[in-house]
């Protein structure tokens, strides 16, 4: 008999602030406390404590009555959830200022991504290296990731050329994609998309920033 493995889909607002739990847990650390409440992690993140408590259970760690959680067992917990304690091989489409500042953001090993290759159209680039990682070709991305067997790909080309890179990384088996271009990309429901809209988040913020003034 065939079992069919079943799991409880995560909601994205518990995905988005599980990695600030992370880096206030770190901070905490820190400072030498090595246990912590889901109140104590509500008051400093202005959450409610049993929002706090929901998102926890999903990583399934257990706290423990008055005493809370212990803080080492909780990031190890969460980072395990997000997958950030294993490391995964990424490919980044466009070595710009964004792209060359992404690849030198060390950093980001701390949360299991590692960049293998780089690409661009520029012919004064490519062939080049960008913090010891190898610029080619964008047309090089399908036989590349498929021989790399690469899952993750990011986008940091300009907004005409998104749709390109995003249709040769899917051709290629790149199965989730991290876009920065300021444009809305196509892919098959399979694909796990994420679009970081920078001019999203500085809209939001010149916006508030003229309704206090």
């Amino acid at each position: 008999m065939n079992l069919i493995k079943s799991y409880k889909a995560t909601p994205e607002p518990t995905l988005r602030r599980l990695p600030r739990y992370v880096h206030l847990l770190n901070k905490i650390k820190a400072d030498g406390l090595t246990e912590v409440s889901s109140t104590f992690i509500a008051k400093e993140m202005s959450l409610d404590p049993t929002q706090v408590r929901k998102d926890i259970e999903y990583t399934g760690v257990t706290g423990r009555p008055k005493t809370g959680y212990n803080i080492e067992q909780l990031i190890i917990g969460i980072k395990g959830f997000l997958s950030w304690n294993k490391i995964n091989d990424a490919f980044i489409a466009g070595v710009g200022s964004l792209g060359t500042a992404m690849l030198g953001y060390t950093r980001f090993k701390e949360y299991g991504l590692n960049y293998v290759a780089a690409f661009d159209n520029d012919q004064m680039k490519i062939g080049s290296r960008v913090h010891n990682v190898p610029i080619f070709s964008l047309d090089k991305i399908p036989d590349l990731a498929k021989k790399m067997k690469i899952k993750i790909g990011v986008i940091t080309v300009p907004a005409f050329a998104a749709q390109t890179v995003a249709n040769y990384m899917i051709e290629g088996g790149i199965k989730a994609i991290w876009n920065f271009a300021p444009i809305q990309i196509k892919v098959p429901e399979k694909i796990v998309l994420e679009n970081a809209q920078l001019t999203q988040s500085l809209a939001v913020l010149t916006r508030r920033l003229f309704e206090i003034d």
